[in-house]
């Protein structure tokens, strides 16, 4: 039964709401996890993360009660701006930053071209035209990299080495006299690798670069400090930390020259104009609040299970690795390769057995090109598409690690014998199964 209790903080300074218990919230969630008799297991967190049900409950009571335009100077307006305003301390909190310097977006990718363009356009008039990104971010920095490509910027991609990390060294090579910006993500979000973020900040502001840093897959994960990081832009997503999808934002280091891209009314200072999402808000809010009091508790659990895991499909399956071992990591994400299978096949096995993992990107699926971030790590052309990344959360038991493990053997095995039957036919598609 749904209770009434005021949760100053997190359910806001605004009164009392009404709290459906997590069973009825997650009730369907949990529904969805049985299929015909199996149970399912979710192992795809860096795609996006189930809804907080003290989420669910502050966006579904923020919809029903504060329903006035924050814009609006009236005392419904004046509510959902107070409610806006306390979300945006909250994720303030979570990342070390003054609340003044966040600017609410639709999500990452609107955020990221929110980053780049602006800065691009802004100091596109002082000659600047070259930027500098890595050869490992995410479709958002890329795709827009090639767009002020072809209007004319020149774009230097720098791979990392072969365990996945991007060297400060290799990066200030890359910088030339017009450099304008360097995009550098924090956390790859196929192999989980943390890039040295904060001493590849120091070396392109002694230059007079302005760094901007996708933290998408590492805010609500990993620490993350804003000005320990030294960077003039961050970038976050509420749908990676078990907030809502469709809302997200961009801190703005104050005096950061910036162009706003998204015009028409004066919201948020006059820099990201529309009408704001104020249930969304309060769900990245609360969804950030969580992450900051859950952090250390999450980050050492999710690093067991992750590490548990590992071990056991190498000791489990022959011929198998991990991608980016060895290195500073996320702790929810293991990237594992599979000799002589092809990872889309052993998605598809995986999900007919329960388990639902993925092959890299959420946002680059249905592609069958190779993962462009296991390539730029200098793996071969079969190594770049046999890697399965597998994402631990929250929710994640230690029962559903032991059974993903267990039921890897004999399903490798048949897709290797696939392989194998294939190879022996002349003229049969020699690729993995």
């Amino acid at each position: 039964m749904a209770t009434t209790q005021r949760r100053a903080g997190v359910y806001g300074k605004a009164g009392n709401l009404s709290r459906p218990s997590s069973a009825a919230i997650y009730g369907r969630w949990y529904d969805l996890r049985v299929d015909s008799g199996r149970a399912r297991a979710y192992f795809d967190h860096n795609a996006t993360t189930p809804v907080d049900p003290e989420v669910i409950a502050g966006v579904a009571a923020t919809m029903r009660d504060e329903f006035g335009n924050a814009s609006s100077v009236h005392h419904f307006g004046q509510r959902a701006k107070a409610r806006l305003e306390e979300a945006r301390e909250q994720l303030a909190a979570l990342i070390g930053a003054s609340p003044a310097e966040l600017v609410f977006t639709s999500g990452g990718t609107e955020a990221d071209n929110f980053a780049i363009r602006g800065v691009a356009e802004a100091l596109e008039p002082l000659g600047r035209r070259h930027l500098v990104t890595t050869a490992i971010e995410h479709e958002a920095v890329l795709t827009t990299m090639r767009a002020l490509e072809r209007r004319g910027w020149r774009v230097t991609r720098v791979n990392p080495d072969r365990s996945g990390v991007v060297s400060a060294e290799a990066l200030e090579a890359a910088l030339a006299p017009d450099t304008a910006l360097l995009s550098l993500m924090h956390a790859n979000n196929e192999v989980g690798t943390l890039q040295p973020v904060a001493a590849c900040a120091a070396v392109a502001r002694s230059r007079g670069v302005l760094v901007h840093t996708d933290a998408v897959q590492s805010v609500g994960k990993v620490p993350v400090d804003v000005r320990d990081l030294d960077v003039d832009l961050l970038t976050l997503s509420g749908h990676k930390f078990y907030g809502p999808k469709g809302v997200g934002a961009l801190w703005i280091r104050r005096g950061t020259r910036l162009l706003a891209t998204m015009t028409g009314g004066k919201q948020e200072r006059s820099r990201r104009a529309g009408t704001e999402n104020v249930p969304g808000i309060v769900g990245l809010g609360i969804a950030a609040h969580l992450a900051a009091t859950r952090l250390e508790e999450d980050g050492a659990a999710q690093t067991v299970l992750r590490d548990v895991l590992e071990q056991g499909v190498l000791a489990a399956v022959a011929e198998t690795h991990v991608n980016g071992q060895g290195q500073a990591r996320v702790p929810n994400t293991t990237n594992i390769g599979f000799a002589g299978i092809e990872a889309e096949s052993l998605l598809i096995a995986l999900d007919l057995e329960g388990f639902a993992v993925s092959t890299g990107s959420a946002c680059s699926s249905g592609t069958l090109e190779p993962s462009h971030v296991l390539k730029a790590m200098g793996l071969s052309l079969h190594d770049t598409q046999n890697a399965l990344r597998l994402s631990v959360g929250r929710h994640t038991t230690r029962d559903q690690v032991d059974r993903l493990i267990a039921a890897l053997p004999a399903i490798t095995e048949r897709l290797r014998a696939l392989t194998d039957r294939r190879a022996a036919i002349p003229g049969a598609d020699r690729r993995p199964a």
